[in-house]
C-alpha cells in the first residue's frame, strides 16, 4: 500500500474494533431490511403489479455489482469513511468531500423517513396519537443507543435484526404452505397471473417505475463497509458479510413479495400513498388471530433497526469528515468508550429535524425517501467509478477479493443508475422531488468545498 493510502487509514484510527462477523452481517441486514420492504413494497406493487418481481430482480443486479466492487476496496482500505475515503483517494478531495456530506445528509433523511414509518405503524394501535410524536420519540431512542460503546450497539442491532429476519422466514414458510395447500386449501397463483392485465398489468413502464422503489429497498448494503474500521477482522469479515447478505436479501425480498402478490390481489396491496404495510394488510385479511398485530410489531422493529444502523453510519461519516479536516475538529474526537459522541449527537439533531417533517405533510415518507434515493444513486455511482480507478491503480495486484466481469459489470451498473436518475427527473408524482432537491444540494456542497479549500489554503499560508 502506498504511503499516502496508509495515511488515510492512520487518520481515522482510534475506533474500537469490537464488532464480530455475525454482528456485521446483522448490521448490514438490519440496514437493508426496513421500510423499503415492509412499507415501500406497497408502492412498488402499485406500479408494477405481480411483475414487481422483475423490478426487484433488476435492482438486485445493480446491488450485487455495487457490493462486489465495494468489497474489493473495503479489504484494502478498512476505514470509517469507507466509500467516501475511496472517492477521496481515487477521484480527488472534492469528490470525497461531496460524497461523504451527501451520504451524511442522506442518512439523516433516511432515518427521518424510517421514523415517520414507525409513526405510521404505531397508528395501527394508537390512531389518535399524531404520527410525528412517534417519529420524534423513536429517533431520540436510536440516538441514545448510538452513544453507547460499539459492541453494545452491535448486540442491540444483532437482536433487532434477528427478530425481523426470523419473522420474514416464518412469513415465507407460512405463506408458501398456504399458497400450495400444505396447510388448508391451496390459494394457488390466480392473483399472480389470473387477474385483469395478467402478470404485466401496467406493462414494462410500470416495471421500470417499480425499479426506483426496489432500488431504494436495497440501499443499505453499503452499510457493512462502514463497519470495517471497527471490525475485529475486516479482511475476512467484510467480504463474507457482503456476499452472504446480498444472497439473503435477494431471497427474502423476492420470496416475501411473491407471497404477498399471490395471497392478495395486487390492487389491494399496492398504492402510491402508503398508509399501512402490505404485510400487515395481508395478515389482517387472512383472519389469523393476533397475526396482524404481531407483524405490525415486527415491521416497527424493522424500522427501528434500520434507523439504528443508519445513525451509526451517519455519525461515522461525519467523524471521517472531521478527521480529514472537512468538518469541525471536535466532531472527530472520541469519548472514553471510543465512540464519536459529538458526531452522533449532531447527526441526531438532524434526524429529529427530518422526522419533524411529518408534522407538515402526510406525504412525508414519500418525499423523504425520494430525496434519499438521489443521494443513494450518487453514492452507488461514485462507488462504481471509484472501483474503476481502484483497479487501474492496483492493476495486477493479488487482491483478496475480485469482482467478476470487470469492467463490463460496472459500466452496466452505471448505465442503469443513470437511466433511473433520468426517470426520476421526468416523473410527476413525487420522484422528481429527489432531483429537485438533489441537484441544488450538489451545487451548494460543491461551492462549500471550494470555499473550504480557499479558507483552508489561506489559513495554511498565514501560519
Amino acid at each position: 500500500m502506498a504511503m499516502d493510502e496508509q495515511a488515510y487509514l492512520d487518520r481515522e484510527a482510534g475506533l474500537e474494533r469490537g464488532l464480530t462477523k455475525a454482528q456485521i452481517t446483522m448490521i448490514g441486514l438490519g440496514g437493508a431490511i426496513g421500510t423499503g420492504l415492509f412499507m415501500g413494497s406497497g408502492i412498488a406493487i402499485g406500479y408494477a403489479g405481480p411483475a414487481v418481481l422483475i423490478s426487484f430482480g433488476i435492482a438486485a443486479l445493480i446491488a450485487v455489482i455495487m457490493v462486489f466492487s465495494l468489497s474489493e476496496m473495503a479489504v484494502v482500505h478498512p476505514t470509517a469513511g469507507s466509500f467516501g475515503t475511496y472517492a477521496e483517494i481515487y477521484l480527488g478531495p472534492m469528490m470525497g468531500f461531496i460524497v461523504r456530506y451527501t451520504y451524511w445528509i442522506q442518512q439523516v433523511l433516511l432515518i427521518g423517513s424510517e421514523a415517520v414509518a414507525v409513526g405510521i405503524y404505531m397508528s395501527w394501535w394508537y390512531p389518535d396519537t399524531p404520527v410525528w410524536m412517534w417519529a420524534i420519540g423513536s429517533a431520540a431512542v436510536v440516538v441514545w443507543v448510538n452513544t453507547r460503546a460499539v459492541h453494545n450497539f452491535g448486540s442491540v442491532e444483532y437482536w433487532l435484526t434477528v427478530i425481523k429476519v426470523s419473522a420474514i422466514i416464518g412469513f415465507i414458510i407460512v405463506g408458501l404452505s398456504r399458497i400450495f395447500g400444505v396447510v388448508g386449501d391451496p390459494i394457488g397463483l390466480h392473483n399472480v397471473t389470473g387477474l385483469a392485465g395478467g402478470f404485466l398489468p401496467n406493462g414494462f413502464s410500470g416495471v421500470w417505475m417499480a425499479v426506483l422503489m426496489a432500488l431504494f429497498s436495497f440501499m443499505g448494503l453499503e452499510f457493512v463497509v462502514g463497519t470495517a474500521s471497527e471490525a475485529k477482522d475486516p479482511k475476512t469479515a467484510i467480504p463474507a458479510a457482503l456476499r452472504t447478505m446480498a444472497a439473503r436479501l435477494f431471497i427474502f425480498y423476492i420470496l416475501a413479495l411473491f407471497i404477498i402478490i399471490a395471497f392478495m390481489p395486487w390492487t389491494e396491496t399496492g398504492a402510491k400513498v402508503v398508509t399501512e404495510s402490505p404485510f400487515v394488510k395481508m395478515f389482517a385479511s387472512a383472519g389469523i388471530p393476533y397475526a396482524a398485530g404481531i407483524m405490525n410489531f415486527v415491521v416497527a422493529t424493522a424500522a427501528l433497526s434500520a434507523m439504528n444502523t443508519s445513525i451509526y453510519l451517519g455519525s461515522r461519516m461525519l467523524f471521517s469528515l472531521a478527521r480529514g479536516g472537512y468538518a469541525p475538529r471536535a466532531l472527530g474526537e472520541l469519548n472514553a468508550q471510543k465512540v464519536p459522541m459529538r458526531a452522533t449527537i449532531v447527526t441526531g439533531v438532524g434526524i429529529l429535524a427530518a422526522a419533524s417533517v411529518s408534522i407538515l405533510t402526510p406525504l412525508a415518507y414519500n418525499y423523504l425517501f425520494g430525496i434519499v434515493l438521489f443521494g443513494g444513486l450518487l453514492v452507488w455511482s461514485t462507488i462504481l467509478v471509484s472501483h474503476l480507478r481502484f483497479r487501474r491503480h492496483h492493476h495486477g495486484a493479488d487482491l483478496p477479493v475480485r469482482m467478476p466481469f470487470f469492467p463490463y459489470a460496472q459500466i452496466l451498473g452505471l448505465v442503469l443508475l443513470a437511466a433511473i436518475t433520468v426517470t426520476m427527473a421526468l416523473d410527476t408524482d413525487f420522484w422528481q422531488t429527489a432531483v429537485i432537491a438533489g441537484v441544488p444540494w450538489l451545487v451548494v456542497i460543491s461551492i462549500a468545498y471550494l470555499v473550504w479549500r480557499r479558507v483552508s489554503r489561506g489559513s495554511t499560508a498565514a501560519s
